[in-house]
C-alpha cells in the first residue's frame, strides 16, 4: 500500500497550502507593483500602496519580500505603452500597459488575444473610435459597437484574462453593453 502513510498525506496537504499561498502572494505583488508605479514608494504619501501593504500583511508576506518589490519598482525604468487590438466580432480594445520589457508584453498580448478570438491591431487601427479626455488618463467611446450576449460573454472572459497580466494597467472597449 504505497502512498498511504502519514508523510504522504502531509506532503499533499503542504502542496495544496503552498499553491494557495503562492496565488495570494502573486496577487499582492501585482497590487504593490502597480501602486508603487503610479505614485510614491512611500506608504505615507501613497494610499493605494498603503492598502496593498496591508493586504500583504494579511497574507503574511515577509518584510524582505515587500522591500525587494518596492526597491525593484523604484529602480525600474518602465514605460507606458498603448496597444490597440480587436476582440471577438471586431470589438475595439485599447490596452494601456506599464512595462519594463515591451517585447515580452507585446508577445503576451498577441498570444492572449489570438487565443481568445481577437488580434493585435496596428497603430491607429482602433484609437479613432475613442476620444481622449483628461490629459490622456481616460478615453470616451465615439463609435460604439453593438454586441450580442454571446459576444459580450466572450469579451468579458477576454478582459478578465488580459487584466491578469502583470503589465496591463487599464483596458477600454467600444462594446455597447
Amino acid at each position: 500500500m504505497s502512498g498511504h502513510n502519514k508523510f504522504s498525506k502531509i506532503k499533499h496537504k503542504k502542496a495544496a497550502t503552498d499553491k494557495l499561498k503562492a496565488q495570494n502572494f502573486s496577487k499582492v505583488v501585482k497590487m504593490i507593483q502597480i501602486a508603487a508605479r503610479k505614485g510614491s514608494t512611500d506608504p505615507a504619501m501613497n494610499p493605494e500602496l498603503r492598502l496593498a501593504l496591508e493586504k500583504a500583511k494579511e497574507v503574511n508576506m515577509p518584510k524582505d519580500n515587500i522591500n525587494r518589490i518596492l526597491e525593484k519598482a523604484a529602480n525600474t525604468s518602465g514605460q507606458v505603452i498603448m496597444y490597440e487590438g480587436f476582440g471577438p466580432e471586431g470589438v475595439g480594445l485599447l490596452i494601456k500597459t506599464y512595462t519594463d520589457n515591451p517585447n515580452r508584453t507585446v508577445a503576451d498580448l498577441r498570444h492572449l488575444l489570438s487565443k481568445n478570438g481577437g488580434s493585435l491591431g496596428a497603430s491607429g487601427s482602433v484609437i479613432w473610435m475613442f476620444e481622449e479626455i483628461i490629459r490622456g488618463q481616460e478615453y470616451k467611446v465615439n463609435i460604439p459597437t453593438e454586441v450580442t450576449e454571446e459576444v459580450k460573454e466572450e469579451l468579458d472572459n477576454l478582459l478578465v484574462i488580459l487584466e491578469e497580466l502583470d503589465d496591463v494597467e487599464e483596458i477600454w472597449t467600444n462594446a455597447n453593453t
